[in-house]
């Protein structure tokens, strides 16, 4: 029963840390979110936030990772998401979540100074990669498996462009742009 009693608590703990932390980052960014103001937006001492993650980068990691998996067209991996699917979790993605979508991209260009960091997303882009060269194969089987994967890194290529170009112009139509690209580039044979 005590040891139920610590796990909810250690739940309920993480669940206000990354609470916290999402506002702090839609309000201030990177820069201006901090283990103190994470700790007093979630009303912790930093021994609790310590118990849980190893920094903040790592907490943030787990924030966009959960934002990403929550509009994910296939959670389960059973291999039925289509291209177009995969393509309108992306734009689920920078649309819902713009905040989490600019930090990624700060963390994506810092990663390199972190080994521990660069290799988390690092493993991210080529889970995201494998994901959408599958697809692409699945979609259209005549095409060999270095074609589909070549096809899927253009098209994720283009896609963290138009990534870029929306966190630097919030006017910009990252998805009109992103289902032209598909509809032109990517969705025929």
């Amino acid at each position: 029963m005590a040891i139920q009693r610590r796990y909810r608590a250690g739940i309920e703990t993480r669940d206000r840390i990354l609470m916290a932390l999402r506002e702090l980052l839609a309000d201030g960014g990177l820069e201006g979110t901090t283990i103190k103001a994470i700790c007093q937006q979630a009303e912790i001492r930093p021994g609790s936030f310590y118990n849980l993650f190893d920094s903040k980068e790592e907490a943030i990691v787990t924030v966009v990772r959960e934002a990403i998996e929550a509009v994910d067209p296939d959670p389960t991996r059973e291999g039925r998401d289509t291209v177009e699917d995969l393509v309108e979790a992306y734009i689920r993605f920078i649309e819902d979540e713009p905040a989490l979508a600019r930090i990624y991209l700060q963390m994506v260009t810092t990663a390199a100074k972190d080994d521990h960091l660069g290799g988390r997303l690092l493993r991210h882009h080529r889970n995201r990669l494998e994901r959408f060269s599958d697809a692409m194969a699945r979609q259209h089987p005549s095409r060999d498996e270095g074609t589909a994967r070549r096809s899927a890194e253009f098209l994720l290529a283009a896609l963290n462009g138009m990534t870029l170009a929306r966190a630097l112009d919030p006017s910009f139509d990252f998805a009109a742009h992103a289902r032209e690209l598909l509809k032109e580039r990517f969705a025929s044979g």
